[in-house]
């Protein structure tokens, strides 16, 4: 980012939609027609008339473009961008590498509206979500019978797969709106059942609205998921447990988790559910699990979930220090100790103890530094004979604590 002041920008993000030039306000166009330089992918720049200024072709890989932009400062420059460049757009990405007074933004009507309107679906009410480059399973969480969502995809063959997956996952009666070009001359809008779509001509760009309706599993919006819907070995913190544990470790907006000793990662999953500006890492000391609680992560929509394979404390070095911690696995005196040392003040701290040894480990650090202890007993009714009874599961010794 550059330090140097500018007395007006020099760069002009201007969202284009099919429709080309026709689309743009009268002020846009002005700004574009003084523009010495046209940046844009090639899609873009043909649907602008060549003019005077120099065009250049914006490069794939997207990030690859940042150089050449850069080396345009001080030149008065137009980048074009999709509808909304702040919507699911290249404005964020391209606005992080320049400072505040170097450029302005002209954004016309997104994807969303456009589809929207089309649809007659009131867009407060829909859900919205660009997967050009993230994968399908970001939707995993929100997937319940009369949802409605606005996709952003990157070409046909991905409104294929979406199709493939829906009906995969049980919601194959859910109607896909297939929307090409929206706003311009090539527009076309076709309906399907998911598992019914055959389209073997959709064309870029396109965007799906997706009206939710099947028997697929429903994932509950509460913590305390199911048990069932994590691939696990028996190792995973079950589900009135996990329900308490994400209580305590109390996830607010932008905090970043370790999950010490991740298991099946049902902790670090649940928390990332919790709301999208959650981070999370997960350390696991069993390279299987590890390769599970990936899988896991991919198959609900969490693939954001940072999983390291090793043994705390000698992996945490040079990790990205969280605001919350949880143990669930691992527990020692040189880990706490790792952990009291290294972390800043005001980190909060959660740690489940099922063993005697672990038990005393945590009564010991309790003593040290304080917090609440909370002892969970939890029994389920089974057979006993002819009639039931209560099973008991092991206890559980739940600290909490902020360092």
């Amino acid at each position: 980012m550059s330090d140097i002041p500018f007395e007006k920008p020099w760069l002009t993000v201007i969202g284009l939609g099919e429709d080309g030039l026709d689309g743009l306000s009268p002020a846009s166009r002005q700004v574009l027609d003084a523009a010495e330089v046209i940046m844009a992918p090639p899609r873009h720049l043909s649907l602008v008339p060549e003019g005077h200024q120099e065009r250049i072709e914006w490069p794939v890989p997207y990030a690859d473009g940042f150089a050449q932009l850069l080396d345009l400062r001080g030149r008065q420059v137009a980048v074009l961008a999709s509808g909304d460049p702040f919507w699911f757009g290249a404005g964020s990405v391209i606005a992080r590498n320049l400072a505040p007074g170097e450029w302005t933004a002209r954004p016309g009507p997104s994807t969303f509206a456009l589809a929207a309107a089309s649809l007659a679906w009131p867009l407060e009410k829909t859900l919205t979500m660009g997967l050009h480059a993230a994968p399908l399973t970001r939707l995993r969480p929100h997937m319940a019978p009369g949802l409605r969502a606005i996709v952003l995809l990157r070409d046909g063959d991905a409104v294929l797969a979406l199709a493939d997956w829906l009906t995969a996952i049980g919601f194959g009666e859910s109607k896909l709106n297939v929307m090409e070009a929206l706003g311009g001359p090539r527009q076309r809008l076709r309906s399907s059942k998911s598992c019914d779509l055959e389209f073997d001509d959709i064309q870029h760009p396109v965007c799906v609205g997706l009206d939710v309706a099947g028997d697929g599993l429903t994932l509950p919006k509460a913590s305390g998921k199911p048990d069932t819907i994590f691939e696990t070995d028996g190792q995973i913190t079950k589900r009135p447990v996990r329900a308490l544990t994400l209580s305590a470790l109390a996830p607010q907006r932008g905090e970043h988790l370790w999950d010490i000793g991740g298991g099946t990662g049902s902790i670090g999953i649940e928390w990332l559910m919790c709301h999208p500006s959650l981070t999370a890492t997960t350390i696991e000391p069993r390279a299987d699990r590890a390769e599970r609680i990936r899988r896991n992560a991919d198959a609900l929509g969490q693939d954001r979930l940072e999983v390291v394979h090793g043994i705390a404390p000698a992996v945490l070095d040079g990790l990205d220090l969280p605001d919350v911690v949880f143990i669930g696995g691992g527990l020692s005196d040189e880990l706490m100790g790792w952990l009291k040392d290294n972390l800043d003040a005001g980190t909060r701290l959660v740690a489940n103890a099922v063993t005697l040894e672990s038990e005393a480990t945590l009564a010991q650090w309790h003593e040290q530094l304080g917090g609440d202890l909370l002892r969970i007993e939890l029994a389920q009714s089974a057979p006993l004979g002819p009639r039931r009874g209560w099973k008991s599961a092991y206890p559980v010794v739940q600290w909490s604590v902020t360092l």
